[in-house]
């Protein structure tokens, strides 16, 4: 059987049959091409490791109908092989056993560690606790609802302009109601009448 033998329409199903076959081919060699060294790359890197650079991250840990925390990061990374979430303009509450915001800080910089369950805000931090405290520091570390809260570095608490405290470093207690100042600590007591 010769090409002039055959009808139009069986002609016109040969050629689309042979164009089908000559994409299905440029496809198969074109992806041959660009991932000649994927697999290659694959094992000189960590396969299972996922990275994201995301904008407007919330972190929150709840169990059994109860938050015990949450974070807000105006940017962020996740590295699913460590775990950890690095946050940018951070803010966040700790909350109590009735689902009350009990403690809340804000700080330019910050960590979540899903591996250790553990919190770390860096550089410019400030928190409030429910009862007025507030506290500057350079670091505060949150390791476990059942942990103290630490603040280090140029530690600042003040109460309602009737309280003054500088320290190195503060250990609050788990429930937030309970402070131990240490290394070089100042604390002055105002009268409400003082200035």
């Amino acid at each position: 059987m010769k090409w002039r033998d055959l009808s139009r329409k069986k002609k016109a199903y040969l050629l689309a049959f042979a164009s089908f076959i000559g994409i299905l081919l440029w496809a198969f060699i074109s992806a041959g091409i660009i991932t000649h060294n994927f697999n290659r790359s694959q094992l000189s890197t960590d396969q299972d490791r996922q990275e994201a650079l995301i904008n407007g991250i919330i972190l929150t840990e709840t169990k059994d109908d109860k938050k015990y925390w949450e974070i807000y990061g105006e940017t962020g990374t996740y590295d699913s092989i460590n775990g950890v979430a690095l946050l940018d303009n951070c803010i966040g509450n700790f909350y109590d056993d009735n689902n009350e915001v009990s403690m809340s800080f804000e700080s330019s910089k910050g960590t979540y560690n899903s591996k250790k369950t553990q919190i770390i805000m860096y550089n410019d931090t400030r928190i409030v606790i429910k009862d007025g405290i507030m506290l500057e520091a350079d670091r505060l570390t949150w390791t476990g609802r059942e942990n103290p809260v630490i603040a280090k570095g140029n530690v600042r608490i003040t109460r309602h302009g009737q309280f003054l405290a500088t320290a190195n470093e503060v250990e609050i207690s788990p429930e937030y109601d309970k402070f131990k100042i240490t290394g070089n600590a100042v604390s002055k007591m105002y009268d409400s009448k003082e200035k």
